[in-house]
Formats: C-alpha cells, sequence, structure tokens
C-alpha cells in the first residue's frame, strides 16, 4: 500500500497522505493526527505508522500534516489547518474508495486534543476558525490526550506548550481557550474512546477523566480506558494499547458495541 500526499493549502505543512485498503469498496474512513506538543520538532512521521496499520486493517487511512508552532503555526493556524484537512476529504483524488459517513478521528498527545477538537466542531460559533464542519466526524480516539487546556496551562505542560499553542494564558486570552478546549466542546452523538497510560507523566491521566467528567455532565457517554504504560506506548502500532483502538474502530465500523463506558 503506498500513501497519496494531496495538498490542502499553500504551506509546505498543509497536505494529507491517503494510503487505501485492499480492495474497491469504499471504506471507513480514519484520519489520524500526530502529536508533539503543537511543535514543529515533530511531524507527520509520527502517524505514518499508525495510518499503515491502519490501511492494512480496512480503512481508508489519512495522516495530516498541520502548521505547528515554529513553523506558521500557533492559534488559530493549527486548528484552521484540522479543519481544512478534514474538509478537503471530498476532494481528494479517491474520494471515492472513502465512505464520508463513517469518519473517525485518532490523535495522540496534542494531536489528541486536535481530534477532540474536531470531533466537537459542530459547537463552534460561526464566526470561529474551523466552524460549520464540511465533513462530520463520527468517532474521535484520544490518546493521552491534552483535553483540558486551561488544566493543562495550569501545569505547564511541555514547558508551557498550551501557551505557545493559544498565544497566551487562560486569563489573558479567554475568548481563544473557549473555542479551542475541548472539555467545553464535547460533541454529541460521537462516538467517544479515552485511552491513557496509567504511567504518563507528560501528559497525566487526569486529563483523559476530566474530559469525561465533563461529557458525563452534558449526558454523553465516553469510554475511558486506562492501559499499563507510559505516554509514548500508546502510538506502538505492535502495541496491545493500540490494539484496543484498532480493535474499537472495527468494531463499530461493523455494527457492533464499540462503547463500554468507565466512570471517570
Amino acid at each position: 500500500m503506498t500513501a497519496v500526499r494531496t495538498a490542502y493549502g499553500p504551506h509546505p505543512d498543509q497536505f494529507v497522505e491517503l494510503t487505501l485498503p485492499a480492495g474497491a469498496a469504499p471504506a471507513p474512513v480514519v484520519v489520524v493526527l500526530h502529536g508533539g506538543f503543537w511543535r514543529a520538532a515533530h511531524g507527520v512521521e509520527l502517524a505514518r505508522p499508525l495510518a499503515a496499520d491502519l490501511a492494512a486493517a480496512g480503512f481508508a487511512a489519512v495522516a495530516v500534516e498541520y502548521r505547528r508552532v515554529g513553523s506558521g503555526g500557533g492559534w488559530p493556524a493549527t486548528l484552521a489547518d484540522v479543519a481544512a484537512a478534514l474538509d478537503a476529504l471530498p476532494d481528494l483524488a479517491d474520494a471515492g474508495r472513502l465512505d464520508l459517513t463513517d469518519v473517525a478521528v485518532v490523535g495522540h498527545s496534542a494531536g489528541g486534543h486536535l481530534a477532540a477538537w474536531a470531533a466537537g466542531r459542530s459547537r463552534l460559533p460561526e464566526e470561529v476558525p474551523g466552524a460549520g464542519p464540511r465533513v462530520a466526524v463520527t468517532a474521535a480516539v484520544l490518546q493521552a490526550g491534552v483535553l483540558d487546556l486551561e488544566r493543562a496551562a495550569a501545569q505547564r505542560l511541555g514547558g508551557g506548550a498550551v501557551q505557545d499553542l493559544i498565544g497566551g494564558e487562560p486569563a489573558g486570552a479567554p475568548e481563544r481557550y473557549a473555542v479551542a478546549d475541548p472539555v467545553r466542546l464535547v460533541p454529541e452523538g460521537v462516538d467517544l474512546l479515552c485511552v491513557h497510560g496509567t504511567e504518563d507523566d507528560v501528559v497525566p491521566p487526569e486529563q483523559s477523566t476530566r474530559y469525561a467528567r465533563a461529557a458525563a455532565a452534558r449526558g454523553v457517554p465516553v469510554d475511558v480506558r486506562p492501559v499499563p504504560g507510559d505516554h509514548m506506548v500508546l502510538v506502538d502500532p505492535a502495541g496491545e494499547p493500540w490494539t484496543l483502538v484498532r480493535d474499537w474502530l472495527r468494531a463499530r465500523a461493523r455494527g457492533g458495541p464499540a462503547r463500554s463506558t468507565l466512570g471517570p
């Protein structure tokens, strides 16, 4: 299987890589958003192994590159890029192979933030970058996601990575946090899975449980799966935490019980 790159904007970091499964029928789509605390030091290479594994499992896998802090990203460019990448899916050369009625987003760490934000775009006010999604997200897998930005900013996760992304502290840019923070944008009608390593000292597991509590307050179920291991164990294609994700995606794509909701 070969990944085909397509630009969704003029910047060198505005592109997606589509890897199709075997066969000719339209396949459910999984969009993979890499992490790296939204910084330019880390890129799409983190998403490629997961995308290849998903394509081998029968999904149309889309690895997304986006502008990061240090390469033209930050507020609002990084978020706008993720929105633009998703909305460009119907325009891809092989769009006929994509089942756009079933689009999942998978993200690790900062990518988990972007995946959760993408899933909640329908809740954004009209004037906000990313509002009015063209492509609806039907499922989101949040792997050690940074899902409560205010809490992450207070803890200075990633050495102030949230402040670098948003361009300020919560008290100084409340309107930005209000439309970028996943705990404020929990979507309805989207299958939600949080996977977090119990020994994660980069993004604390409480980030996932705080998101689940915010969802519960809206009556939205979230499947929370604590797994043994650290921050990076989740993105090993041969590891059990990734097998959990792949199996969850397969079950929901086949109409099975994707969720077994656990309390935060």
